[in-house]
């Protein structure tokens, strides 16, 4: 498949020291064992939590905090980093009298197109600091082929092409995924939703989410995820 040997490169490297953001313990309890279980971390980056963001998501720097108590609580956590180059097919800038939020037909279906947001080396593409990232942390990084969107953490969008992150679950013997992160109607919907395609117990942790509340797409996140058979917490067990 095209890209997939790259994609899993990427997908398995840890982060540099210039992404780390302090260290996290673990904790069992109402979730029961840590063996099965993992948390996807989706994009808690500048560009969508800081509220000076290029795409900034209302309520993301509130979203970053919640999500590192939820690290606190597991042994095995992923990371997911959008890492796009300068002039990504996602973003308006890259076509002409586009504007963001505009939709344009591509070779791999209907693409919202988007300001220019996380490019890589860039302040927006890192993580946001309030955002606990274990200094041996696994990253999925998506999105970096300038030709196709990457939504979900498990796939690009063209479908073809893998991250990586479910070889990854399953060599760890992983059973159960709780996603959180940014953004609910988006990257979190489309990795949950991924997730229980491939055969996990798939959670979101809603109190661990924001959307980005485009019209409509909160509550076709809420009927897709229903439908899947996703389960949405309000908040993690204790």
């Amino acid at each position: 498949m095209r890209g997939v040997r790259a994609a899993r490169e990427l997908a398995l490297a840890t982060t540099a020291a210039d992404e780390r953001r302090g260290d996290a313990g673990a904790s069992t309890g109402a979730l029961g064992a840590q063996g099965d279980r993992a948390l996807l971390v989706i994009d808690v980056q500048n560009d969508f939590a800081a509220p000076s963001g290029a795409l900034t998501v209302r309520g993301g720097d509130g979203v970053a905090r919640a999500c590192s108590r939820c690290v606190e609580a597991f042994d095995r956590v992923v990371f997911a980093q959008d890492y796009h180059p300068a002039g990504h097919e996602s973003f308006a800038s890259a076509h002409a009298g586009k504007a963001p939020y505009d939709e344009v037909e591509l070779a791999h279906g209907t693409q919202t197109l988007w300001p220019d947001h996380c490019v890589q080396g860039t302040w927006g593409c890192a993580f946001h600091d309030d955002l606990v990232v274990p200094a041996r942390a696994m990253v999925v990084r998506k999105g970096h082929n300038r030709d196709v969107d990457s939504y979900s953490a498990f796939f690009e969008n063209d479908r073809r092409s893998d991250t990586g992150l479910d070889e990854y679950l399953k060599k760890e013997g992983v059973k159960r995924v709780y996603v959180v992160g940014l953004a609910y109607d988006f990257c979190v919907k489309y990795t949950a939703l991924d997730a229980k395609r491939l055969g996990y117990d798939a959670y979101v942790v809603r109190d661990c989410c924001a959307g980005v509340a485009l019209p409509g797409t909160m509550e076709a996140a809420e009927k897709e995820l229903a439908d899947a058979g996703v389960v949405v917490l309000e908040t993690l067990p204790a």
